[in-house]
């Protein structure tokens, strides 16, 4: 499904991107490693909930993550801060 290839896709790009490893981002938001790397490899899914909290810390929207825009402007609040 082109949904999930991007999705993987564009987690790693952004984790890279923060120069982070998947052991340090799966830290921040509850995951393991090994399920960050099963979600980059696209051999597993995630929760909505963990799904917003990617978005969150990156700072992008969650349609961006799941290809639905290519725009990854925040949308969220204001005063709300990327943790990258």
């Amino acid at each position: 499904m082109r949904t999930v290839i991007i999705f993987k896709d564009r987690l790693k790009q952004l984790r890279v991107q923060a120069k982070l490893q998947q052991k340090e981002l799966g830290a921040q938001i509850g995951l393991s490693a090994n399920a960050i790397s099963m979600i980059e490899t696209g051999n597993r899914e995630t929760s909505f909930e963990k799904l917003v909290q990617l978005a969150e810390y990156f700072h992008v929207s969650t349609d961006y993550l799941l290809g639905v825009t290519d725009d990854p402007t925040w949308r969220g609040s204001p005063g709300e801060q990327a943790d990258t």
